[in-house]
């Protein structure tokens, strides 16, 4: 699913898209139109603007990743403003990149996108980290080793240990030899028992315990 406010920018992108081979089930052109198709089409990524009008692309993507964890959003955005970046993250997009990107590019981004990979220009990917290490820093909801917390299976916890790390669903799905299905299953579960919403959450659940260096 594509969504722009420009007529012409959107259906390029959507264009480029169906003919590498990506079933476009939607398009949107505003934030409120945005949040009602991505409810009814169900789409696994969603290309996201964040300068939409009706409704901001950073409430955007917070509304149809809370309603369906298992969705992708990649931001295409004009803007490489740190804080553009950083609030997309936060907001929980899978990854952000800058609409300089070539057409090769972003098709690559999409790929990686839907197989659950963080896709960042580069350059932004190291602020990513280290907003992670600072939400790190902060002081922690309540964890799994306090009375009454949920608890994670031993492969819950190998998978929080190896999305921390950085490695992509694929990549962990290689590791322990299980499908990427089942990775991705693993993480849902594991979101769900912890009550965390996306991906961001996660790794900073798992960093404030150290599971990225163990």
């Amino acid at each position: 699913m594509v969504v722009d406010d420009h007529p012409m920018w959107r259906d390029a992108v959507a264009r480029d898209l169906a003919e590498a081979g990506f079933d476009v089930v939607a398009t949107a052109g505003d934030g409120e139109q945005a949040v009602r198709r991505a409810r009814a089409a169900g789409p696994d990524v969603v290309v996201l603007d964040l300068n939409l009008p009706a409704k901001p692309g950073v409430q955007v993507c917070k509304e149809i990743v809370g309603a369906n964890p298992a969705l992708r959003v990649l931001v295409l955005s004009a803007s490489g403003e740190h804080a553009d970046v950083l609030e997309a993250v936060k907001s929980g997009a899978t990854g952000y990149l800058l609409k300089s990107a070539s057409t090769e590019e972003l098709i690559g981004a999409v790929r990686r996108t839907a197989v659950g990979d963080a896709v960042f220009t580069p350059g932004l990917a190291g602020l990513v980290l280290g907003e992670y290490r600072r939400l790190a820093s902060e002081p922690a909801p309540a964890t799994a080793d306090e009375p009454g917390a949920p608890r994670l299976t031993d492969r819950e916890t190998e998978v929080l240990r190896l999305v921390a790390k950085g490695l992509s669903y694929k990549q962990i799905a290689e590791r322990l030899v299980i499908s990427h299905r089942t990775v991705q299953n693993h993480v849902q579960n594991t979101l769900g028992k912890l009550q965390l919403h996306n991906r961001v959450e996660l790794v900073r659940y798992a960093i404030e315990r150290g599971l990225d260096d163990a």
